[in-house]
């Protein structure tokens, strides 16, 4: 399990960045801040969090594999 400050730093990350390249580079890029914003929401709900458990299998940003929180 990470600490929820990675989820949230990593969200923003996405987010900032996505905001920049459809600013920059194409709108088509917009579609990923919409994609974070939904799963920031739905996550919200569900307790369910795909970049978590993504990060806790690689090891990154010390989080902890096999420590999913349950659905």
């Amino acid at each position: 399990m990470c600490n929820e400050k990675v989820i949230r730093r990593f969200a923003g990350t996405v987010i900032l960045t996505s905001l920049s390249l459809g600013w920059w580079v194409s709108p088509y890029w917009f579609l990923l801040t919409a994609f974070a914003g939904f799963n920031l929401i739905q996550s919200s709900f569900t307790n369910f969090c795909l970049a978590e458990i993504i990060m806790g299998r690689l090891g990154l940003f010390g989080c902890r594999p096999g420590s999913e929180k349950p659905a």
